[in-house]
């Protein structure tokens, strides 16, 4: 199929970094033209702000009308929004402890919880945890929803996402650690993806995968979508969900380890639009594919881009890119 390139502009006001050199490419690759029923052929990708560290986890706070996102290496959590712009959210964000410690440090996947409190990934603590302070008035104080699996810590929770049910669905790679698989501290012999019941008790969904990344619904939640982000075994896998929210039929969905190293990036973070397209992050940028599998194009930015998040009606997608945030805005999706 004729693969065409759409050249889209970029809008650099950043409050971080005036004068960084604009890296991101912001062009649409479209494989097929349905993707413009959801991304305008005139589309213009924005640099929202840059000089960051490596940004991940993007969230949009319906009821504060702001995108807040997380800086790992900074232990921090930014937001922004279009009336102030990029200003700090929260410090400490992922790790807690007054030891001196390396590696991912800070919050990585943040989402809201079914009673309205942010959800973090906490990399440096090793823990799924809830703020306790409303998302208007954050304060640095945090309650554990899972830290352990059957005694033994938790490599690292990367990314979550809550089902109808109020059940919380996380994955837990390594990279939190210092040494990642090879660090003493690693207390499990796997990677594994989990959920949390309202029991609290936490179970062991798969642990099949060497990567486990992102995560997410299909719309009606028969189906979850989750990354796996080695440049091995570049796929993502899709799982058949049962009644009781366990997993069965796993297959692999798609599989881009041929475009590693090709184009910066691996499959990490992703989020599901209401017509269940993916919006899934891979080598090159934002990977678009339909439930069955097709690969309609690519946000194209050509720098590793981290995770995804829509706005509250659709119309937006926000990106966060090695040290960018960047957004494309879309035609509203009406939900």
């Amino acid at each position: 199929m004729k693969t065409f390139l759409i050249a889209v502009s970029l809008l650099f006001f950043t409050t971080l970094s005036m004068s960084q050199e604009i890296k991101p490419e912001g062009k649409i690759i479209v494989h097929d033209e349905q993707i413009h029923k959801v991304i305008p052929a005139d589309a213009e990708m924005e640099i929202l702000g840059s000089g960051f560290e490596w940004t991940e986890g993007p969230l949009w706070l319906l009821s504060e009308d702001k995108l807040i996102f997380s800086d790992i290496p900074k232990n921090s959590i930014f937001e922004w929004s279009e009336k102030e712009g990029i200003k700090l959210y929260l410090k400490p964000s992922g790790y807690t402890g007054n030891d001196g410690r390396g590696g991912e440090a800070g919050s990585n996947g943040l989402l809201i919880s079914p009673e309205g409190k942010l959800v973090l990934c906490m990399h440096g603590d090793r823990r799924m945890a809830q703020m306790t302070s409303p998302v208007n008035n954050p304060e640095a104080e945090f309650v554990t929803l899972a830290g352990e699996y059957k005694g033994k810590k938790l490599n690292s929770p990367n990314d979550a996402v809550y089902s109808k049910d109020e059940v919380l669905y996380f994955t837990d790679p390594p990279y939190g650690l210092e040494l990642n698989e090879k660090d003493p501290k690693k207390e499990l012999d796997f990677q594994g993806v989990f959920k949390v019941g309202k029991d609290d008790e936490v179970t062991l969904l798969t642990s099949e995968l060497s990567r486990p990344n992102g995560i997410a619904f299909s719309p009606d939640e028969q189906k979850l979508y989750v990354a796996n982000s080695d440049p091995k075994k570049a796929i993502w896998m899709v799982y058949d969900v049962k009644d009781d929210g366990n997993f069965s039929d796993g297959k692999v969905f798609y599989d881009v380890t041929n475009l590693v190293g090709k184009y910066k990036g691996l499959p990490d973070g992703l989020k599901v639009h209401p017509n269940g397209w993916l919006f899934a992050t891979g080598p090159g940028g934002v990977l678009v594919f339909t439930p069955e599998g097709k690969h309609l194009g690519t946000v194209f930015t050509g720098e590793a881009t981290s995770n995804c998040a829509f706005n509250e009606d659709f119309s937006e997608l926000f990106m966060t890119a090695d040290d960018y945030l960047l957004r494309l805005k879309l035609k509203p999706s009406g939900h």
